[in-house]
């Protein structure tokens, strides 16, 4: 269950990582595409805030990928090294995957989005667009989560126990 855990905060940490080079550094318009309509027709196209920065942004996210993966070979590695079988496998799997969810929801949308000066730190231009109003702008892609999370965890699961 620790190594489960562990996994679990290892992709909050590659979210927010994920987040943070893109927004603070990358500052791509592409990285808001799943921001709700208002905040995207408010960001502005913007040049490098300052010489490196770009390169410092797509740094961050690269280590946001290596510690994506390491959460998922960690977890495998585990689950075969104390023999799992296909549901344990499956539940580990599929806790990782929705505490990621729940992460999502509750930090990026509730907290950052809601109730934090995070996207207009970055971007003045949200500032009077952003808040409490907007929780629950994505809730049908969270449901669409949710559910192709299933699959995704049986066959990560099962890829897991050929080996």
């Amino acid at each position: 269950m620790a190594i489960t855990m562990i996994t679990t905060l290892m992709l909050m940490v590659f979210y927010f990582l994920l987040l943070y080079g893109g927004v603070a550094f990358v500052q791509n318009k592409k990285f808001f595409s799943s921001a709700p309509k208002e905040v995207y027709d408010a960001v502005p196209d913007r040049k490098e805030r300052f010489h490196g920065a770009h390169i410092i942004g797509w740094i961050i996210i690269a280590i946001a990928f290596l510690i994506l993966f390491g959460a998922f070979i960690l977890g495998a590695w585990d689950g075969i090294h104390n023999n799992f079988n296909f549901i344990e496998f499956f539940i580990r799997f599929l806790i990782m995957l929705y505490g990621m969810e729940t992460f999502d929801i509750v930090f990026f949308d509730w907290v950052l989005l809601c109730h934090s000066n995070f996207f207009p730190h970055f971007y003045p231009e949200v500032k009077d667009i952003v808040g409490p109003h907007l929780f629950g702008f994505n809730w049908k892609t969270h449901v669409m989560h949710c559910i192709i999370y299933i699959p995704i965890c049986a066959l990560l699961a099962w890829v897991c126990t050929l080996f």
